[in-house]
This record gives C-alpha cells, sequence and structure tokens, in this order.
C-alpha cells in the first residue's frame, strides 16, 4: 500500500501532492501503516500502544516533506503544484511543521502515563534539543543551502527520536 501511495504522489490522473494531500499521505502510509504493519506481520495483533507510537513517527516523518515543501514553495506556487505548503503560506507551513513535532514529543508521555509503559519510553525526548533548533531554524530562514540542512535535520530527528523509542519500548518491556 505504502508503494502505491508513493507512485501515486506525482503521478497517475490526481497526484495528491499536487492538490494539497501529500502531507496527509505520508503521515498514514509511512508513518502509521508502515510502523502498524510491521508490528502485525512479526505479531498478527495490533495494539493501542503501537497505533499511538505510529503517530509519532508518522509526524516526523511527514515533517520531512513540509520542510521540503517549504523550500520549493515559490517554485511550486509558479508551476501551478497546490501542495498544502502553497495553501498556507509561510507561517502556515511553520506552524504546521512545529505542530507535528509537539505531536510527536507528546506521544513517549501518553504512552508512559496512559498506557502504562516503561519511563524508557521518554528516551526520545533526548532528541528535543535537536527539534527545537529545527523548528527554530524553520521559522527564521527562506534560503535553500539552509533549509537543505534543515531537510536533512528533520530526517535525523526523526531517525533519532524513532530508534530511541524503539530501544525504549524494547528495553522497557525486557527490564519490567
Amino acid at each position: 500500500a505504502a508503494i502505491l501511495a508513493a507512485l501515486a504522489y506525482t503521478g497517475g490522473p490526481f497526484p495528491f501532492g499536487y492538490y494539497g494531500l501529500g502531507e496527509l499521505f505520508v503521515f498514514l502510509f509511512f508513518g502509521v501503516v508502515a510502523v502498524c504493519g510491521t508490528y502485525y506481520v512479526q505479531t498478527l495483533a495490533l495494539t493501542p500502544p503501537v497505533v499511538t507510537a505510529s503517530v509519532a513517527v508518522g509526524a516526523l516523518i511527514t515533517a520531512i516533506l513540509v520542510v521540503n515543501n517549504y523550500r520549493d514553495l515559490e517554485t511550486d506556487r509558479r508551476a501551478g503544484k497546490r501542495t498544502l505548503a502553497v495553501r498556507l503560506g509561510r507561517r502556515g507551513t511553520q506552524i504546521e511543521y512545529a505542530a507535528l513535532f509537539v505531536v510527536a514529543y507528546v506521544v513517549p508521555p501518553v504512552l508512559w502515563l496512559a498506557m502504562q509503559m516503561s519511563p524508557l519510553v521518554l528516551a526520545p525526548w533526548l532528541t528535543l534539543p535537536l527539534a527545537v533548533r529545527l523548528v527554530r531554524t524553520l521559522a527564521a530562514v527562506t534560503d535553500g543551502p539552509t533549509l537543505n540542512k534543515t531537510l536533512a535535520g528533520t530526517a535525523q530527528a526523526g531517525l533519532f527520536f524513532s530508534l530511541l523509542l524503539a530501544a525504549g519500548i524494547v528495553l522497557g518491556t525486557f527490564l519490567g
């Protein structure tokens, strides 16, 4: 499903990436479906903590697309692409980017407090300084080279966050 969604992002009769729907599909297929699908094929079960964790992963993967679309906002506008960044404008896209990080960083405390998981699920909060720096950078700049670094930093933040979340879940399970 995720591969078909990727193909439909820019291809076919209705390339949803050009109509402001790219973020929704990236969130769903590269976050929720990827995480839940991977868990399901290994356990033949799906649990609320897995679905909740998938929201954090999906939010951070979506943030990568948001930076890319933010960087390309003016060229996309001139090309007639109606990405969500084009629709929201610079300030709206900055808010969207920050909101995606907020969503991701709310998930570990929810897993810990509401779902009685080990406090080790809070390990992704170690990446919070990087996230704050990225959000501040996106709010302050529009030049391509800096935004390319922000794009790479967003991917790194998503990777480190996800690895720490997975490690916290696994270690918390084994350490009780």
